[in-house]
């Protein structure tokens, strides 16, 4: 499997890089006879949840449809550390994985749900960001982790460029972008496909970490999960009051960068 990696992600943290390779499924073959496939017994261990999912901040629902399925925060980290050989980062609100995959597949994917609640961001810079500039300052943070990762034990990581650059949609207030990393330990370069949710007190923050040949896949799977996922009432981005509420003190151009 490959190694799933999340840019920049609010919830584990500054110029985090996650990736989808499965540990230790490769040694199958060496296994006892008689001995249970460690894959199955890792998937009878999940607690999949289908349908309306209230998430666990209570401030959005999930409306899955057939296609998705559902796992927990606690079931989710296992899945990104060990199953897919991730550093242990911080708490998410759980992820989606299409319905007919498994996440220890070869061609798995799932997307990681958290919530940034740093106040209700402006997109009055949403015509006056320069994603060039961004992408070179991001590429650069990246590189200056390197140290600390190959000191950890992990392999070293580059952010290749924009697989899609990033539009933001005045509409529906979501921002969508998309890099392609690069990591030393890595048979394939990795797919990261980010979609942030403006609301009224902070921004839903949806990643999908897949391999960069899952590209014409992952956008129309992402596409269809937005038209699932909602605020609850009191929570959208037209139920901001600027008399009671926090704003953020930041723009659209740091929930490219990540802080």
């Amino acid at each position: 499997m490959l190694a799933r990696v999340s840019s920049a992600c609010m919830w584990l943290g500054l110029s985090t890089l996650l990736a989808p390779y499965s540990l230790g499924w490769a040694q199958l073959a060496n296994r006892d006879e008689g001995e249970q496939d460690p894959r199955l017994q890792f998937e009878s261990s999940l607690s999949w949840q289908t349908g309306t999912i209230p998430l666990p901040n209570k401030i959005a629902t999930l409306n899955l449809s057939d296609s998705f399925r559902y796992l927990g925060p606690q079931d989710a980290q296992r899945v990104l550390v060990d199953a897919w050989g991730n550093p242990p980062g911080g708490e998410s609100l759980g992820m989606v994985f299409p319905a007919r995959l498994n996440p220890t597949d070869d061609n798995a994917w799932g997307v990681i749900i958290s919530f940034a609640g740093d106040g209700h961001v402006s997109d009055s810079d949403a015509e006056s960001i320069n994603y060039d500039d961004l992408l070179k300052d991001l590429q650069e943070r990246t590189q200056s982790t390197n140290e600390e990762r190959t000191a950890q034990g992990y392999g070293s990581v580059t952010l290749v460029g924009w697989a899609e650059r990033p539009a933001y949609d005045n509409i529906a207030k979501k921002m969508y972008w998309a890099k392609e990393i690069a990591f030393s330990d890595a048979p394939e370069n990795t797919l990261n496909y980010d979609v942030r949710i403006l609301g009224r007190e902070g921004v839903l923050v949806m990643q999908a970490i897949a391999g960069m040949s899952q590209l014409n896949t992952i956008k129309p799977g992402m596409d269809e999960l937005l038209t699932m996922t909602e605020f609850n009432a009191g929570q959208r981005y037209a139920d901001f009051d600027p008399a009671v509420d926090r704003t953020a003190a930041y723009g659209l151009a740091a929930l490219v960068a990540g802080g």
